[in-house]
């Protein structure tokens, strides 16, 4: 097993501050390249919300020697694959194509990285502020229980905490966003010093390091990032949020201030959040769903950030069953978990799975490269692989009792979403 979470990288830094993280792997005549921007929702402020993620859309619209959309046309012809994500605390734009196209990645990405504002126009800032709202339309206001998130983390998290807005932005921010504003956030947080590039496959080393000094060597260093302010929080009581929607069935949703991602705690609660919901004969699903029948849909899960992590239990109601009948049987399983504890069967059956997951997601080169990068940034070491395992097989079931009495006994967020031809429960 050690041989296997092993990763031979090679990591070093540009003068400009760039990090590099090189991962040779000839088995396939493949390359998987990632770069990791250290900004998210979480650098917005209030009032100015949703500039990271348009960001995710801005850096696919050409730079000063790349034509609009040809970033996507260049990778796709050479049958390769790309996109990008954003989060609360980074975004990230990753590729995979055959590996003799390495030149044309490092291209594109030092291009948009040292030549994106220089053909950055008002008409394309416009078209991608549309793009965005329409987006927000689709997955957020006009989505079946689409404003959930939006609703319990903006009452989770105070105003002055950076995970208080949604990554998307509030429709008004994001309509507010001006020319100027996007080249601020863009010189502030799109540098080299603030980014980190991981390059995996079928590469040569020496030819690999020179490529990227040529590509990514002469781009400017910016100032230092200043760090996120991020104040502790509780909840003093139980917040209980209804909101109406145009969905058939009502659903309730539980969340809690937990702990960051990495952190002792949070593997014990992600092996809480299997036993809970992740199978059929998990704790929540056997009981709402088969047993009860009370439930169409159920889920719990830990979510990790690095400002904060919240645990959170979800469950759609079936048609004339109230939520109060799947919150009282919601809670009395908790209770029980918290009294009783949890079986050596339920413990090993949880470590197997998360277990084969993660030697699985080691056998796809984009994910492994993913991996690297999101070590790297929060633990500062991208061979976290054996530590990132073996912190779940520490875990032992009075670890998992502990978590679910400290964390899931305290005040939470309840939000319920209704038919809107509900308007009482």
């Amino acid at each position: 097993m050690d041989d296997i979470l092993k990763i031979n990288y090679e990591k070093y830094s540009l003068d400009n501050g760039l990090e590099v993280i090189l991962y040779p792997d000839k088995s396939l005549p493949i390359l998987a390249a990632n770069i990791w921007y250290r900004v998210g929702s979480a650098n917005e402020t209030k009032g100015k919300t949703g500039f990271a993620h348009l960001f995710e859309h801005m850096m696919f619209q050409g730079s000063k020697h790349v034509p609009k959309q040809m970033h996507f046309k260049y990778i796709q012809e050479a049958g390769g694959n790309l996109n990008g994500t954003t989060s609360t605390d980074r975004t990230n734009y990753y590729q995979s194509l055959p590996s003799n196209y390495l030149e044309m990645v490092l291209w594109l990405e030092s291009d948009r990285m040292g030549f994106l504002i220089p053909a950055l126009g008002q008409d394309k800032l416009d078209n991608q502020i549309d793009v965005v709202k329409n987006e927000r339309r689709q997955r957020y206001d006009n989505a079946p229980y689409g404003m959930a998130w939006e609703i319990i983390f903006s009452n989770l998290y105070p105003e002055n905490h950076p995970y208080h807005w949604p990554t998307i932005g509030y429709m008004q921010d994001i309509s507010n966003i001006t020319l100027s504003d996007v080249k601020d956030f863009f010189h502030t947080y799109y540098v080299p010093n603030n980014a980190s590039l991981v390059i995996g496959g079928d590469i040569n080393i020496p030819k690999t390091k020179e490529l990227v000094q040529r590509y990514f060597g002469p781009i400017p260093r910016g100032n230092s990032v200043k760090e996120v302010f991020a104040p502790e929080v509780s909840l003093e009581k139980n917040v209980s949020l209804i909101h109406e929607d145009n969905v058939q069935l009502p659903r309730i949703y539980f969340a809690w201030h937990t702990t960051n991602a990495y952190t002792d705690q949070d593997a014990a609660l992600d092996i809480l959040s299997y036993i809970l919901s992740s199978s059929k004969n998990s704790r929540l699903y056997k009981t709402l769903i088969f047993e009860e029948e009370i439930a169409q849909d159920i889920s719990a899960f830990q979510h990790s950030a690095k400002y904060g992590g919240s645990f959170v239990i979800v469950a759609t109601a079936r048609p004339g069953i109230s939520l109060d009948q799947i919150k009282e049987e919601v809670f009395r399983q908790l209770d029980l978990l918290i009294e009783n504890g949890i079986s050596p069967e339920e413990m090993e059956k949880a470590k197997n799975n998360i277990k084969a997951s993660f030697i699985f997601s080691m056998q796809n080169l984009n994910s492994l490269v993913n991996h690297l990068n999101e070590y790297n940034f929060f633990l500062k070491d991208p061979d976290s692989f054996h530590f990132d395992l073996e912190r779940y097989q520490k875990v032992d079931a009075e670890a998992i009792r502990k978590a679910a009495e400290e964390f899931l006994r305290k005040p939470y967020v309840e939000l319920r979403i209704l038919p809107k031809s509900i308007t009482q429960e």
